[in-house]
């Protein structure tokens, strides 16, 4: 099962009181049937959905849509779930605003039932994938730009940051932030589904936090090491013409240090001096003595 099944599964079986049921068919039938003469027609691939959109017809307008169930187009192992409503179909269509592009103010008249309205956006034109999978997405499809417009902006009142764009004939909103799909999910109340995306999110951007860590620490080995042979080769080209007694004894001691432990750090090997001299030396006068070394060697290379 999708995880966008699970949420819209979990939407489903949430308790909703009859206003705030209105707000939600009137989302999940604009979105989600065609009207004709004759009657509505929603159809839905999740039986959860199906039934929750029959119980609350029933338990608002005392009518049992017709349910015809059959095997879905192209082979496809799901089943489609039809709900045809003959009955009271004029007063549905009025009082559930399908007969205008943008739902009437009454059926999102408060915070609440904005947020219910587009938990029925979600369960009828939504998805949003597993935040296992390598990116963070979550759409709505819709058909008029108009409404795309009305939808983003009223996601957008909750800082959602989502954007349109058109899709074939049709047009998406989208929204691509990990964070904000998350507060999408605890705005339309799918709490299951938002403690397991969490979840995954925490896990992903501490295992990409840790990556980042590890290619940053190699990165500081890989620069240690490079920097130690090179200074090793000057010390090296300094003996190769007994230039070694030119360098003071501090540098000298640097210099055999360095050759006795080269990989060690700036930091590892000041340690290593301060304990086996007796003097203490830093890193940064470690690296004074290794600066008059790279001096010494570069007017060695440039006679050469």
């Amino acid at each position: 099962m999708s995880f966008t099944s699970i949420v819209k599964n979990e939407l489903s079986k949430l308790e909703l009181e009859k206003i705030e049921a209105i707000s939600e068919l009137s989302a999940i039938l604009k979105n989600n049937a065609l009207i004709d003469n004759n009657c509505i027609k929603v159809t839905t691939e999740n039986s959860s959905v199906a039934r929750h959109i029959f119980n609350s017809l029933k338990d608002i307008y005392k009518i049992s849509p017709k349910i015809t169930v059959r095997r879905g187009y192209n082979y496809s192992k799901n089943y489609i779930y039809i709900l045809e409503i003959k009955e009271k179909k004029d007063l549905i269509i009025k009082d559930l605003s399908l007969d205008t592009d943008i739902p009437n103010s009454y059926v999102l008249d408060d915070d609440n039932l904005t947020r219910i309205y587009l938990r029925g956006v979600f369960i009828a034109c939504g998805s949003v994938n597993d935040p296992k999978k390598s990116r963070y997405h979550l759409e709505f499809m819709v058909d008029t730009d108009e409404y795309a417009e009305f939808i983003k902006d009223k996601l957008n009142t909750y800082f959602l940051n989502s954007k349109v764009i058109k899709r074939d004939n049709r047009f998406m909103i989208y929204i691509k932030e990990a964070e904000k799909i998350g507060d999408f999910l605890r705005m339309i109340n799918a709490i299951s589904a938002l403690l397991y995306f969490e979840d995954i999110r925490i896990y992903r951007d501490h295992k990409n936090m840790t990556n980042r860590l590890n290619n940053c620490e190699q990165a500081n080995v890989d620069k240690i090491i490079e920097t130690a042979n090179k200074q090793v080769r000057d010390i090296e080209l300094i003996e190769s013409i007994g230039g070694l007694d030119l360098l003071d004894d501090k540098v000298k001691i640097a210099a055999i240090y360095r050759k006795k432990y080269k990989e060690a750090s700036l930091v590892e090997l000041s340690e290593i001096i301060t304990m086996e001299t007796g003097v203490p030396i830093t890193k940064s006068g470690l690296h004074h003595r290794f600066t008059k070394i790279k001096d010494l060697a570069t007017k060695i290379r440039d006679k050469k």
